[in-house]
C-alpha cells in the first residue's frame, strides 16, 4: 500500500479547506495457481487550514482598532456614502423627507407670500399669448370639417351574416301572412316568453285574444300582480302510506310527502324498509319535509335494493355534500332511476372535490336522464349535460328501433294469417 501526500499553499483572503487524495493500488500476482488478487484501496485525507483575512490582514488585529478614530478621518462625503450604505430608510419619515437631495443655497431674504401670489398673477398677465396661425374672423370656419367614411347599409350587412333557414313554401307563406296575434300565440306555444309581457302569455293561454293597446307597437304600462291562492296543506297519512308501501300495495305508485313537518326519523327509517322489499312504487317525492343525513343514508342503502323506483325527490332539506354523493352513488346498484332531484340543501356550494366526484358518478350512470343539482363549475355543468343527453338519445334511438322491429313483425305475420 504507498500513500501521496499534496500540499498546497494558498493567497485566498477568505478561510479555505483543500483535500486531496491520490491511492494507489498494489497488484500481488501468484505464479502458481495465475490468480490476481487486488487490495482494496485506502485512503488518506490530510486538511490545511488557514486563517480568513481582511484586506491583507488578519480579523484579529481590527479588534483593537478605534471606530470613533477613524470616522473622524472620513471626510462628510465619505460620511453620507456610508450612512446610504449601512442606515435604512426610516419609515416613520414623510417621503417627501427620505430623499438624499437637500439645497444647500441659503435664502436671499424673508419668504412673503402675498407678494409672490402678486407677481405671479403679474406676470401671467402681462405674459402675450402665443400667436395664431390663422387669425379668428366672425364667420368664417377655420380648418376642415370632419365628414365620417361612408358605412355599409347595417340592414343589409345584417342579411349577410344571418344564416339562411329554408322552412318551406307554406311555413313562410303562413308567418309572412300571419297577424300580430298568431305570433305571440306561437310564441307563447314555443315558450319564448321574452317575446311578450305577463298579460300577453295569459291571454294566449286563455285563448281571449289579445287586449287592445298591448301588442309589440303599442305603450308600455305596469300591470298589476295576478293573485294566486295558496296551495293547500299536504293531507297524505303519513303513517297509512308507510304500511301500504310495507306491504308493496300496487295501488300506490306515487307517494307524495313534500312540506309535512314533523316526520320523526323512525318514520323515515321505516318507510325506507319497506322501500327495500317494494316492487310496486315508482315516484317517492321527499320535498321539505326535514331529511338529514342519517337518514338519507338509510335512504341510499334502500336505493341499492329497489330495482322498481324512477323518480326520487328529496329537494330542500338538511343533507350534506358527502352524503348527496353517497345518494348519487347508490344509483349505480340497480341502474333504475331516471330523475333525481337533490337541489336546495343545507350547504349551498358543494365545493370542486364534490362536483367533479358527482361528474365522475353520473357519468358512470347509463339510465339517468335527468339531473335536479346545482353545479357551481362549468366543467362539471357541461359534462353532466352532456352525459344526460347521450343518455336521452341513446333511449330515443331504443325507442324508434322497438317502434320498427314491431311495425316490421305486424306487416309480416298478416300475410300468414290470411293463407
Amino acid at each position: 500500500m504507498a500513500t501521496t501526500e499534496v500540499f498546497q499553499d494558498w493567497d485566498s483572503p477568505h478561510e479555505t479547506i483543500s483535500s486531496m487524495t491520490r491511492t494507489t493500488r498494489k497488484t500481488t500476482t501468484t505464479t502458481k495457481t495465475t490468480t490476481r488478487r487486488e487490495t482494496s484501496a485506502s485512503t488518506k485525507t490530510t486538511t490545511m487550514t488557514t486563517a480568513a483575512k481582511l484586506y491583507g490582514k488578519d480579523l484579529s488585529e481590527y479588534d483593537d482598532v478605534d471606530v470613533d478614530e477613524l470616522l473622524a478621518q472620513l471626510t462628510p462625503e465619505e460620511i453620507n456614502m456610508l450612512a446610504k450604505e449601512v442606515d435604512p430608510d426610516d419609515s416613520f419619515m414623510p417621503p417627501s423627507q427620505r430623499c438624499s437631495y437637500e439645497c444647500d443655497k441659503s435664502p436671499t431674504g424673508p419668504l412673503n407670500r402675498k407678494k409672490l401670489i402678486e407677481h405671479i398673477n403679474k406676470q401671467a398677465l402681462e405674459t402675450p399669448d402665443r400667436p395664431e396661425l390663422k387669425p379668428y374672423v366672425p364667420g368664417v370656419i377655420r380648418g376642415k370639417k370632419w365628414i365620417p367614411p361612408p358605412q355599409e347599409n347595417a340592414k343589409e350587412k345584417e342579411a349577410d351574416e344571418q344564416i339562411a333557414i329554408d322552412l318551406g313554401e307554406e311555413y313562410e307563406q303562413a308567418l309572412s301572412n300571419a297577424t300580430q296575434e298568431e305570433i305571440i300565440d306561437l310564441a307563447a306555444i314555443l315558450g319564448f316568453h321574452s317575446m311578450m309581457n305577463q298579460d300577453q302569455y295569459h291571454a294566449s293561454l286563455l285563448n281571449s285574444g289579445q287586449p287592445v293597446g298591448l301588442g309589440w307597437d303599442g305603450v308600455t304600462k305596469a300591470s298589476q300582480p295576478k293573485a294566486y291562492p295558496m296551495d293547500p296543506p299536504n293531507d297524505t297519512d303519513v303513517d297509512a302510506t308507510i304500511k301500504q308501501v310495507r306491504d308493496d300495495d300496487p295501488k300506490l305508485t306515487d307517494l307524495n310527502w313534500n312540506n309535512i313537518k314533523n316526520i320523526s326519523d323512525e318514520k323515515f327509517i321505516q318507510l325506507f324498509e319497506g322501500l327495500e322489499v317494494n316492487t310496486h312504487l315508482e315516484s317517492l317525492s321527499l320535498t321539505n319535509v326535514g331529511l338529514n343525513d342519517k337518514t338519507a343514508q338509510r335512504l341510499a342503502e334502500a336505493m341499492e335494493k329497489n330495482s322498481t323506483l324512477r323518480v326520487l325527490n328529496v329537494e330542500t332539506n338538511f343533507i350534506s355534500p358527502p352524503v348527496i354523493v353517497r345518494l348519487i352513488r347508490a344509483l349505480l346498484k340497480t341502474k333504475s332511476i331516471e330523475e333525481f332531484r337533490c337541489s336546495n340543501q343545507r350547504s349551498q356550494v358543494l365545493g370542486n372535490k364534490i362536483e367533479m366526484e358527482i361528474t365522475q358518478l353520473v357519468e358512470q350512470n347509463p339510465t339517468l336522464l335527468r339531473l335536479g343539482l346545482h353545479l357551481e363549475f362549468n366543467d362539471a355543468r357541461h359534462r353532466v349535460a352532456a352525459h344526460l343527453q347521450r343518455n336521452i338519445d341513446r333511449i330515443r334511438k331504443d325507442l324508434t328501433l322497438r317502434l320498427q322491429f314491431r311495425f316490421f313483425n305486424m306487416n309480416h305475420r298478416k300475410p300468414a294469417l290470411i293463407q
